[in-house]
């Protein structure tokens, strides 16, 4: 007997006594899942931006009126000046400066040779600090995150989720979905952190409050 003929023997015995008109849509499993980590009137938004800080990313808050400064700021901090703009990001949320915003679309090699990407996100997960692309406007295909070393991410109040459920009910399971937990790190090799190896070195968020944000 094969291992295929082993496997599905082993599938046909499991169905042995299960009803041959019965549809997956008959069965209701009762599953009463926690649906969120995050305490009952816990700050999201506080929570997420000291999660996304513990992935050793650069955190700023800021408002409305006040992102175009922000991401000026982000940006002069970086000494990155050529970035990729996705479609569908919102020219008035740009600085006005020295910088060159490289349009889609761009090959490998382009990517790689600017300083950078900027992006909306998609959503965005409290409780493990974590971004959500799905490519949709703003946020670009995945390779515009992935290939250049830098990527500055703007995230909305308002699209903080306390945790995964929350947020998957969020977002259409269709569209290819990227969660981004801080900049790109892995321990493979004798357990020494490298960064940068399967997407950017460097992470930026930058949170959008609805209510002018006070500044120290």
């Amino acid at each position: 007997m094969s291992s295929r003929d082993a496997v599905l023997a082993r599938i046909r015995a499991a169905l042995a006594d299960v009803p041959s008109d019965e549809r997956p849509e008959d069965v209701r499993v009762p599953r009463a899942y926690r649906r969120s980590h995050v305490e009952p009137g816990q700050d999201v938004v506080a929570l997420f931006a000291e999660r996304v800080a513990d992935y050793r990313a650069n955190v700023i808050r800021t408002d409305e009126a006040g992102l175009p400064l922000a991401l000026a700021s982000v940006l002069d901090g970086r000494g990155a000046r050529n970035l990729a703009l996705p479609q569908g990001f919102p020219a008035a949320m740009l600085p006005t400066g020295a910088w060159k915003w490289h349009a889609e679309p761009l090959d490998v090699p382009e990517l790689d040779a600017l300083d950078g990407a900027i992006t909306l996100a998609a959503a965005a997960i409290a409780i493990t600090g974590t971004i959500v692309l799905d490519t949709g406007p703003g946020q670009g295909r995945r390779a515009l995150t992935l290939v250049p070393d830098y990527h500055l991410c703007v995230v909305r109040a308002e699209q903080i989720a306390d945790d995964l459920p929350d947020v998957l009910a969020r977002l259409d399971p269709q569209h290819p979905l990227t969660f981004v937990s801080g900049p790109s790190a892995t321990s493979d090799i004798e357990l020494d952190r490298v960064e940068g190896v399967h997407g950017p070195r460097a992470l930026d968020v930058v949170i959008v409050d609805p209510t002018p944000t006070e500044q120290p």
